[in-house]
């Protein structure tokens, strides 16, 4: 395409799009032009759009130019969906909106909500979002419907093409249309009656020929989306049902889908799985097949999901059942087994729901009477309880991470999922297995959901060579065979066509249908712009071009940050990035430290390297918080915070100025925090003279000009712990002790550690509490009738969040060290509990000391004053904030728990998660902070909370600044909700 081209159209778009939402730097470029998939095109132009309008002018704009153009949402396609070497256009965060019917039975939905949250929308009404791929935690709606992504229970009878009531479309014209809308509908007839007329004569032709018409309806009585969805023509008789139709599984080759309605699906409220283990494949498949004709006698079906796992699947895992078969069949022979032969073993998890606990009983014994015809490796056993079953459900979501997880270095991780009829699933499952190995994968697996005969198989694949590409290629003309002529399945069951399978859609289907397949994508994008290359392919060989290099990034094996090598770029972690959206992702930054590591490798390109390592500066390092929580939705732990701590890491050498500084620092760091004392008491006066608003107004002026850390009213002022509450007189309290709990004899003791921030920083100049933290927390455990311990030392101590942050990782680890050192002493050799105020630094001294119980407020109260103490909750709303730090220590529920405790109205704000001050990231970024609290205050408005609780200080200097409420420590709450206990306890 000719530059001037992509010149004029930027030119043109730039009059009604904002230039900080349009990209042409060659760092962005690449970044979002990476999906989860195996391909990779290098996009001219990303533009992030906000709303329909800007979707049409653009779609016009690029009309008028001849560009092509291809849309993108959370981008975890799989096989080349959403890629483009031309103009890229993403909706995802600004495209959120949603809406839910009265009776909850239908919900609107724009395309970047996550399917997740929707379902979080829907479970207070006991209804669900029926699409469940297992991607749903991440995947959003506009990419589930357009990709026809199903999963693991809906099948084919609650697929998005099943549960789609109308669609709200932008067309390559710029026309939108509401096939919901009677005003719009009849706008549409007006202005395309031509088209209206050919999609009804589309479907009198389908219909006309019974044999084709036929075929259709068997191709879909079983997962199929390969090509475009012809299901509407023999489903629908109104046109506009078979135009929002249409939409599902066509992957943006002929609209644009900027609102879908669908039905929302009864909720189960009881549920039970079984892992089933089987010493064959072949056995767990005809299992599966006697179980999908179990119904109950409401006529439902019995099993609601069977997902297949085979051998090479619950290794990835590191499934126990898996390794204590194979040191069984090691050690000795099985009956029926290959001594040392453990590829047999396949699992089953199998899952039942009822409406009430009797059914599912009854569904229960059921399937165990069914399975008793069959051999299992293990006993059948189903569990009710959602602690045990989520675990089986979250080890099936995370398999195609886990197994690229495992993969060689270097080589790429592809998965292509199939269908077979239900009758063909045991030799069928059978041959593809061996037809697989049969081709050199012997890290090969397949697994997925056996009960609608759809699998998915993954393989770790090389393409560094051609003789791997050319296996590669036999390898998916073979499954073409297997599959389409022997089995006449589905080569695509339900991630969209995408370019891995475009070459084989007529082959599949016949030249009948892809004719009519080729009139429909000719009648809603004549000029061939929308998304070229995906679904219709006129290159064999497209599906072996264009794959995406995974270079390795040079790390220490050892060091934790090497597991980003691991990383198959699904996306899974963007959902709990808070950069996400704003700069770049924890996906984009390992994706753009490949190319820079690639580079460096290989010597190339010194002046595009140049350029990448200056242009990822800002968005990829100093916008990243390094909260870590990416780790926690990836199903690997892949934490890009530890690559990001490397990279500061080597901006900063020992020897270098900040290195110079940061080692002063910590050998001084009484005297630096004493220093800081006499800045807080300045800012606090400058605010007591100027007042907030010209306080506000002359500091943000001098961030934005020099770059200092940015003021604003929730700034503390100066604290310094007294002597005197260094040397707590306990006399009193320790009679106290041996008065009321004799069991205590003089025990309850604990060693306070309060962080250094809450050493040196007390409350805002407008604070609704009066104390600070350190001597409140003094104050409520003595309320325990615990004595209080502190180290020795404390001004010098610190646990090393500080320098880790900055990437000094020695100078951490050498800070940690002396901390521990004295807290061993403090506790009496970890005799006493140690008490730390500040969540994040107590996740830090978790990390690195091991050989002491150490615990942070909301824990320890939870855990040890809890029942030393009388609750007398309030009624006002308040709001919690949870940390980074405690969802990483799994203390989530710990502290909305405590809360509850407190106040009969607590708030979680949703969609919340780390704030993104990042210690002191707040002060010096202030833009990531407000960003990361976007969806904040409104929630707090809406539910008229006057005061929020968290448990760490610069976590809630941000909230306060974002939320426009004042946020405090939890230790606050239950302080003001408790009295001490009268009675004889034992602790």
């Amino acid at each position: 395409m000719e530059k001037s081209n992509y010149m004029a159209f930027l030119q043109e778009a730039r009059q009604f799009i904002p230039q900080e939402r349009i990209y042409t730097d060659e760092l962005r470029r690449l970044a979002w032009g990476t999906d989860a998939g195996f391909y990779r095109l290098i996009p001219q132009i990303v533009i992030r759009s906000e709303g329909e309008e800007e979707i049409s002018r653009l779609l016009k704009l690029a009309g008028s130019h001849n560009l092509p153009v291809t849309f993108r949402a959370a981008g975890t396609s799989l096989s080349g969906q959403a890629i483009s070497d031309s103009i890229l256009i993403v909706a995802g965060k600004h495209w959120e909106g949603y809406s839910i019917s009265p009776d909850h039975e239908e919900i609107t939905l724009q395309p970047g909500i996550i399917g997740q949250r929707v379902n979080e929308l829907l479970a207070p009404f006991g209804r669900k979002f029926a699409p469940d791929p297992a991607s749903v935690k991440s995947a959003m709606v506009g990419g589930i419907v357009m990709n026809n992504a199903s999963g693991m229970n809906c099948g084919t009878h609650a697929n998005s093409d099943k549960v789609l009531l109308s669609a709200r479309i932008v067309l390559a014209d710029g026309t939108v249309l509401d096939t919901g809308d009677s005003v719009s509908r009849a706008a549409f007839e007006v202005t395309h009656r031509d088209f209206i007329r050919r999609i009804c004569t589309l479907r009198d032709e389908v219909r006309a020929d019974g044999k084709l018409a036929e075929r259709i309806r068997y191709k879909y009585s079983i997962k199929n989306v390969t090509g475009l969805n012809l299901l509407p023509f023999v489903r629908f008789d109104d046109p506009f049902d078979i135009i929002a139709h249409l939409m599902v599984g066509s992957e943006g080759t002929l609209a644009f889908l900027s609102q879908v309605t669908m039905k929302t699906e009864y909720d189960y409220p009881c549920k039970a799985s079984a892992m089933l283990y089987f010493k064959t494949i072949k056995e767990a498949c005809r299992a599966v097949v006697a179980m999908k004709k179990l119904t109950g006698g409401n006529g439902e079906w019995t099993v609601k999901g069977a997902e297949l796992l085979d051998w090479k699947s619950l290794a990835s895992v590191s499934d126990p059942v898996f390794l204590k078969y194979k040191g069984e069949i090691c050690s000795s022979t099985l009956p029926g087994v290959e001594p040392g032969d453990e590829t047999g073993l396949t699992a089953v998890l199998t899952e039942t729901k009822a409406r009430s606990t009797e059914e599912l009983r009854q569904n229960i014994r059921a399937i165990e009477q069914c399975l008793s015809a069959f051999q299992t490796y293990t006993p059948v056993c189903f569990t009710d309880k959602p602690e045990e079953y989520s675990k089986y459900w979250a080890i099936r979501s995370g398999i195609f991470p886990s197994v690229g997880g495992t993969r060689k270095p270097g080589t790429t991780c592809l998965i292509e999922d199939v269908a077979f009829h239900i009758e063909d699933l045991p030799e069928a499952t059978a041959e593809l297995q061996q037809l697989i190995a049969r081709h050199g994968y012997e890290d090969a697996c397949i697994y997925g959901h056996a009960l609608e005969g759809n699998y998915h198989f993954i393989l770790n694949q090389s393409f560094s060579s051609e003789a791997e590409v050319k296996r590669y290629e036999d390898l998916m003309n073979d499954v073409k065979t297997l599959v389409a002529d022997k089995y006449d399945g589905s080569l695509k069951a339900e991630h969209g066509t995408g370019r891995n399978m475009a070459p084989f859609v007529r082959h599949e289907w016949g030249d009948a249908a892809y004719e009519v397949m080729k009139a429909v994508k000719n009648l809603f994008d004549p000029k061939g712009l929308l998304n070229p290359g995906v679904i219709f392919n006129d290159d064999p060989k497209c599906h072996i071009k264009n794959f995406k290099p995974l270079p390795l990034i040079p790390l220490d094996a050892q060091n934790p940050a090497a597991k980003v090598n691991r990383c198959i770029e699904c996306g899974f972690c963007e959902v709990n990035c808070l950069s996400c959206g704003f700069t770049l992702s924890s996906r984009q930054r390992i994706v753009l430290q490949r190319e820079i590591a690639r580079l460096r490798q290989n010597g190339e390109a010194p002046e595009r390297l140049a350029l990448l390592e200056k242009q990822y500066r800002y968005p990829g390092n100093q916008t990243c918080a390094g909260d870590g929580l990416c780790s926690m939705s990836c199903p690997m732990g892949i934490n890009t915070g530890d690559l990001t701590h490397i990279i500061r890491q080597k901006e900063l050498p020992q020897g270098s100025m900040g290195y110079k500084a940061g080692n002063f620092a910590a050998n001084h760091f009484a005297g630096i925090k004493s220093a800081l004392r006499p800045v807080l008491g300045l800012a606090n006066l400058g605010h007591s003279v100027l007042g907030t608003k010209a306080m506000s107004c002359i500091t943000k002026g001098m961030h934005n000009v020099l770059g200092i850390p940015l003021w604003t009213p929730a700034m503390p002022k100066a604290y310094s712990i007294k002597s005197s509450q260094l040397t707590i007189d306990n006399d009193t309290l320790r009679n106290k002790n041996a008065n009321k709990d004799s069991s205590a004899n003089g025990q309850l003791k604990v060693v306070y550690f309060p962080s250094c921030i809450n050493q040196t920083m007390g409350l805002p100049k407008k604070s609704p509490v009066e104390q600070a933290l350190a001597s409140k927390m003094i104050a409520l455990l003595q309320k325990g009738g615990y004595e209080v311990i502190f180290p020795e030392n404390m001004e010098k101590l610190c646990c090393g969040t500080i320098w880790e942050s900055k990437g000094m990782l020695d100078i951490a680890d050498r800070k940690s060290a002396e901390l521990e050192a004295a807290l061993w002493k403090a506790s009496e050799q970890g005799r006493y509990p140690v008490l730390c105020d500040q969540s994040p630094c107590l996740h830090r001294m978790r990390e690195t000391i091991h050989k002491m119980k150490l615990y942070e407020p909301a824990e320890f109260i939870y855990t040890f004053l809890r029942n030393r103490l009388v609750f007398t909750p309030t009624d006002r709303p308040v709001a919690v904030h949870i940390t980074c730090s405690m969802r990483k220590m799994g203390l989530a529920d710990t502290i909305t728990a405590l809360a509850r405790l407190c106040s009969s109205k607590v708030i979680v704000p949703e969609e919340v998660g780390c704030c993104g001050f990042a210690g002191d990231r707040g002060f010096t970024y202030p833009e990531l902070n407000a960003y990361a609290l976007r969806k904040l205050r409104p929630q707090i408005e809406a539910a008229g909370v006057s005061i929020g609780y968290s448990n760490s200080r610069t976590c809630e200097i941000g909230l306060t600044t974002n939320s426009g409420i004042p946020y405090v420590s939890i230790v606050y709450l239950v302080d003001e909700c408790t009295q001490p206990a009268t009675v004889k306890l034992n602790n």
